[in-house]
């Protein structure tokens, strides 16, 4: 056969990420070198520590989210259920004496020996990922039973107890608790149902909230936190005096006064309020517009997936859109004075070693799910165009690139695995069609 007239495999079809993806993600991360090296500057003896150490981090970052990049869902998929005891193995981790380190009367961390991990952060991802695996097995369980809504629930609510008892994290653990309620919304599941367990959780979560003293103080010096403004309300009379000094346009880059040891955790927690100060209102819409694009392209590229049946690749893109969302809502609430203080930072900007390495290696995971989805739909364009329109066609079939003038006019021969597959009114590549889980039974 002429070289030219050679088949084609479905296989040899490349996809590319999202370049929408790619921009937003890459703008939020130069504007957190920028900024990082801006509000770090009398943090340490050196102005350049936090900068250097925030880009090594980047670094390490960068190559966890390369390699996830290079991974097939369908791997991540396969070890998927493993990941809630691997989470609360890691947060359990901290209690061990000489492996978990304090910080700031804080056990959370764990010693590497070169640096020290948060598990935390790593956890935030797979509740993402387990979940999504979960969602895309048992989707008609959730919508219409119990029992399988309150599995997730007690799943997350082990995460958020190890958390509050071991660890003292209120915000990740609340964080968790609103990521696994708002995946099972999208999931499918029946509201009333849902709020049920939620409402019966919300004692025990203001029961640890009156349990810890520094938490009330918190709650109290946040309705007015210059009453007390060298007390409990330190933190966040400085924050609002920075962004109200910040103006329309700001005090210009490098130019903050409350960096300077006034404004505590300026490089972490409240780096949002730096930026406010340095470039005033407008730089402050600039990163909710950065955010808001990238969430919102997250969940347009889930909502894709989900209408060509690759559900887990869809609710992996909706749980981070949520998780980004969520935690950078909080981040930026607190620095304005409209949430209490948690100790959020803010996504792909803040320093912070683990928080930087795990959310690129979610970004990875982004990245990765647009490819697969590019490659999907040009696979589809290419089924439809050589199988007579109709896009279900064996996915290691040989596709033909010109078919001879005779053969056009012949009558088309069905092979036993075309009819097989166009059979299945889903689509599917599969010779058998796709099983879903129902009430206690199989069905096709």
């Amino acid at each position: 056969m002429d070289a030219t007239r050679q088949a084609t495999r479905l296989e040899a079809i490349t996809g590319r990420f999202d370049p929408w993806l790619l921009g937003l993600i890459g703008a939020l991360l130069c504007l957190g070198v920028v900024m990082v090296g801006s509000s770090s500057v009398a943090q340490a003896t050196s102005p350049t520590y936090y900068l250097t150490k925030h880009l090594v981090f980047l670094a390490a970052g960068g190559i966890a989210g390369a390699w996830v990049m290079r991974t097939e869902l369908k791997t991540v998929e396969r070890y998927a259920q493993w990941l809630p005891i691997i989470g609360l193995v890691l947060l359990l981790m901290v209690a061990i004496p000489g492996l978990g380190v304090t910080v700031k009367g804080a056990r959370r961390w764990i010693n590497l020996g070169i640096t020290n991990f948060q598990p935390v952060e790593a956890v935030k991802l797979m509740v993402v990922v387990w979940l999504a695996a979960y969602l895309k097995r048992f989707s008609e369980e959730v919508s219409a039973s119990w029992k399988a809504i309150i599995k997730v629930i007690g799943v997350a609510c082990a995460f958020a107890g190890v958390l509050l008892i071991v660890q003292k994290d209120f915000g990740s653990s609340a964080l968790i608790l609103a990521l696994t309620a708002a995946m099972l919304v999208l999931g499918g599941a029946h509201l009333p149902r849902l709020i049920t367990p939620i409402v019966a959780l919300l004692p025990f979560l203001g029961a640890m909230i009156l349990l810890e003293p520094y938490r009330v103080r918190r709650l109290t010096s946040f309705t007015d936190p210059f009453k007390d403004p060298f007390g409990d309300g330190y933190q966040l009379a400085n924050a609002l005096m920075a962004v109200g000094r910040g103006e329309w346009f700001g005090a210009g880059l490098g130019a903050s006064v409350h960096k300077l040891s006034y404004l505590p955790e300026a490089h972490t927690d409240f780096i949002m309020a730096v930026i406010a100060e340095e470039l005033g209102f407008v730089g402050v819409c600039l990163v909710v517009a950065l955010y808001a694009g990238l969430v919102a392209r997250a969940l347009w590229v889930g909502l894709k997936c989900v209408e060509m049946r690759r559900h887990f690749a869809g609710y992996c893109a909706f749980g981070i859109a949520l998780w980004i969302g969520i935690q950078s809502t909080v981040s930026i609430g607190v620095n304005l004075g409209i949430l209490p203080t948690k100790g959020l930072t803010l996504p792909l900007i803040s320093y912070g070693g683990s928080s930087i390495a795990m959310t690129m290696a979610a970004m990875g995971l982004l990245l990765r799910i647009s490819y697969e989805l590019e490659r999907a739909r040009r696979q589809v364009a290419l089924r439809r165009d050589a199988f007579g329109g109709s896009p279900s066609a064996p996915s290691g079939a040989p596709v033909p690139s010109a078919p001879s003038p005779r053969a056009a006019t012949a009558a088309p021969v069905v092979t036993p695995i075309a009819a097989a597959t166009r059979q299945d009114p889903r689509g599917t590549s599969r010779l058998r069609p796709r099983i879903e889980p129902t009430f206690g039974r199989y069905s096709a």
